[in-house]
């Protein structure tokens, strides 16, 4: 009987360590515009297949630009405790991009990606802001079954184009909300972006302190999203 236990328990260890083995590294992209100009195959897909493998990694990318968080994290409500009218519908786009990546698959981990933050700079809610990342990196969590406690999440900060808060009159306080974030786990980052819009976009334009990145600025934020994520996975 012993022995049968013995033969038993090594081969439920042998299919678990396959099942690993063939386990994938998720990481889920997205936000407003300058996520939309971030093009993962640029840089940041290159990197994390070159640390884990190309047949170890999912990239999901969905973004639209302009976009306030309240249109991916569902539990927002304004000043006033409204909710808008407009709740969560990107990020159900957003999964509906992610689950069918994912199905049938055992992730060995998930990792958050996320560059976002000017529209609510703009329209005042920066108050709202740190909430609503808490938010949304719990609701994504939650949906995918894993410990929001051990989910990377790579935030990609505000760059210095309105320090001032001129045009944007929340944006420093977006930027500290995103660092307070960050901060708050070992398995959260903040990206600096502060010098990714200063060159040539891509139309061949020069930009200085431009709300929008240059092409060389959105390689740079690739390699730096992946360095992040790559981190807390021990590479």
């Amino acid at each position: 009987m012993k022995i049968t236990k013995t033969i038993l328990l090594s081969f439920l260890l042998c299919l678990s360590a396959v099942a690993e083995h063939h386990a994938k590294h998720l990481f889920i992209l997205s936000g407003q515009s300058n996520m939309q100009g971030h093009r993962p195959d640029e840089a940041f897909t290159p990197a994390v297949e070159k640390a884990l493998g190309k047949d170890k990694v999912i990239v999901v990318q969905d973004a639209l630009g302009g976009q306030p968080i309240h249109r991916w994290w569902k539990g927002w409500h304004d000043p006033q405790g409204k909710k808008p009218a407009q709740s969560g519908d990107l990020y159900d786009r957003l999964m509906g991009k992610v689950n069918p990546a994912i199905k049938g698959q055992k992730l060995a981990s998930v990792s958050f990606v996320w560059m976002q933050g000017e529209r609510d700079a703009k329209m005042g809610w920066g108050d709202l802001y740190e909430e609503a990342l808490v938010g949304l990196h719990v609701q994504l969590a939650k949906d995918l079954g894993r410990n929001p406690k051990e989910m990377t999440f790579a935030i990609g900060r505000l760059s210095d184009f309105d320090m001032s808060n001129k045009s944007y009159p929340h944006w420093t306080k977006v930027r500290k909300a995103q660092v307070k974030v960050a901060d708050s786990s070992p398995k959260f980052a903040w990206i600096d972006t502060d010098d990714l819009n200063d060159g040539k976009n891509r139309r061949g334009k020069d930009i200085e302190n431009d709300l929008h990145y240059s092409a060389e600025g959105y390689k740079t934020l690739g390699r730096r999203f992946a360095e992040a994520c790559l981190k807390p996975l021990g590479r």
